[in-house]
């Protein structure tokens, strides 16, 4: 991996710091490996069937500690 060297330098004013801020975020999202469309139509697929999911879990849980409690408590 290369590491791009940066001055050990600190800019003086707050414009320096928010340039040399800017310019390693920006060296930083080049190297992010962006999904394709096809793999983010299918993550999003997958997470929206896990929500879905535990969505009818918790619902189920929550039916059964009603009737539970109702017939616990009258």
């Amino acid at each position: 991996m290369s590491e791009e060297i940066v001055s050990t330098e600190e800019p003086k004013s707050i414009f320096g710091r928010i340039g040399l801020f800017y310019r390693q975020v920006i060296s930083e999202l080049s190297k992010v490996v962006w999904p394709t469309r096809n793999q983010l139509t299918t993550y999003t697929a997958v997470v929206l069937v896990f929500v879905g999911f535990v969505i009818l879990v918790v619902s189920i849980f929550d039916l059964i500690l009603t009737r539970v409690t109702f017939w616990i408590f009258g």
